[in-house]
C-alpha cells in the first residue's frame, strides 16, 4: 500500500504529522468521540438518530514561556468538543460535509489554532463506517466567521385579508422607510387542505401549503422575494431584501423545532422571530396566539397606517 493511500485511511494525527508546515507546532487531538444525532439526506434519517463519531486534531501555535499550569493559556480540549456540540445545535443538517465545514471554522476562532483536521463517520449506515475528513487552516477562515454582526430584521406576519388587502403595497412601503431587513410570513390558503392522516406527512403537506400562500403574496408585490434557506435569509439580511419565508425547510431541520402545530401559523412565525432575536412581530390581520417567545404586536387589516 503506497504512503498516500495509508495516509488517506490513517488517523488525522498522523495526516498532520505528514503534512505538517515549517516550524513546530504542538498538537491537541479528541478521538473516536460518539453522539447520537440525526443527520442525513435521506427519507429513512429523518425522524431516526444515528451514531456519528469524530476523530479531530488541531495544530496550535506553542505556548511561550511557562505555562503554570493555567488552562487559560493552552486550547482546551473541551472547546473542541464544544465545537461540535455547539455545530450539532445549531440546526439539522443534511450532509457531514457541511458540519465538519462549520466544525473546522467554530475550531479556527480559537486565538491557539492554526490548523485542524476533522473526520466524521456513520456508524450505523451500512457494515463499515461511512465518512468524510477535511482539512482546514487559520488562512482559509473568512474575517469573523462567527461574528453576529447582521442587523436585526423586521418580522410581519400577514393574514390573508392582508394579503388581498388594498393597503399592502402602502405597508411595505411604511416598513421599508424603517431601514431595517424586512421579513413577511403568512399562513395557509383558506381553501381546504388534503388530508392524510399520517402526522409526518401531513405537517410537510401544511408547511408546503404556508410555501405557496408565500408565493402568491410574492406575486403581489415584485420586491418580495421567497427564501427558504437560512444561508438565503442570512444574505437576504445583509443586502437589505425583503424576504417572504417559506418554511418547510428551517422547521424540519430545526433542532428544537416549533411547538405550535402548522396551522398555527402566527406561533411558527412567532418561533422564527424568535430565532433571529427580533425585538418583535407585528401580525396584521390575524388573532396572537396565547404564548409566544418574541412580543406580539396586532393591528387590524383594515387600517392603512401601520
Amino acid at each position: 500500500m503506497t504512503s498516500e493511500i495509508r495516509l488517506a485511511f490513517a488517523h488525522p494525527s498522523e495526516r498532520a504529522e505528514a503534512t505538517a508546515r515549517s516550524g513546530p507546532l504542538d498538537r491537541i487531538s479528541v478521538r473516536d468521540h460518539v453522539v447520537e444525532v440525526e443527520i442525513g439526506a435521506f427519507q429513512a434519517e429523518r425522524g431516526v438518530t444515528q451514531r456519528i463519531c469524530f476523530n479531530i486534531v488541531v495544530e496550535v501555535q506553542p505556548i511561550t514561556g511557562r505555562i503554570d499550569d493555567d488552562v487559560d493559556r493552552i486550547l482546551s480540549y473541551d472547546r473542541v468538543t464544544e465545537a461540535i456540540s455547539a455545530a450539532l445545535a445549531e440546526e439539522r443538517l443534511n450532509l457531514l460535509e457541511t458540519l465538519a465545514e462549520r466544525i473546522a471554522e467554530r475550531v479556527l476562532a480559537e486565538p491557539h489554532a492554526v490548523r485542524v483536521f476533522v473526520r466524521i463517520e456513520k456508524l450505523d449506515r451500512g457494515p463499515g463506517a461511512l465518512g468524510v475528513e477535511i482539512v482546514r487552516g487559520r488562512d482559509q477562515l473568512d474575517p469573523e466567521p462567527l461574528a453576529e454582526d447582521r442587523p436585526h430584521p423586521e418580522l410581519v406576519f400577514l393574514s390573508n385579508d392582508a394579503i388581498k388587502s388594498e393597503y399592502l403595497s402602502g405597508w411595505i412601503d411604511q416598513l421599508q422607510r424603517r431601514g431595517r431587513p424586512l421579513i413577511l410570513c403568512v399562513g395557509a390558503p383558506d381553501q381546504p387542505m388534503p388530508q392524510t392522516g399520517h402526522k409526518m406527512t401531513q405537517r410537510r403537506i401544511d408547511l408546503l401549503a404556508i410555501e405557496q400562500n408565500a408565493w402568491m403574496l410574492a406575486s403581489k408585490d415584485d420586491r418580495c422575494v421567497v427564501v427558504a434557506t437560512r444561508t438565503e435569509l442570512d444574505w437576504a439580511i445583509k443586502h437589505m431584501q425583503i424576504s417572504v419565508w417559506a418554511p418547510s425547510k428551517v422547521v424540519l431541520d430545526a433542532v428544537d423545532g416549533p411547538s405550535a402545530a402548522p396551522h398555527d401559523a402566527v406561533g411558527i412565525a412567532a418561533w422564527f422571530a424568535a430565532t433571529f432575536e427580533a425585538e418583535e412581530m407585528l401580525v396584521i390581520g390575524a388573532a396572537l396566539p396565547a404564548t409566544a417567545s418574541v412580543a406580539l404586536r396586532a393591528m387590524p387589516a383594515d387600517m392603512a397606517t401601520l
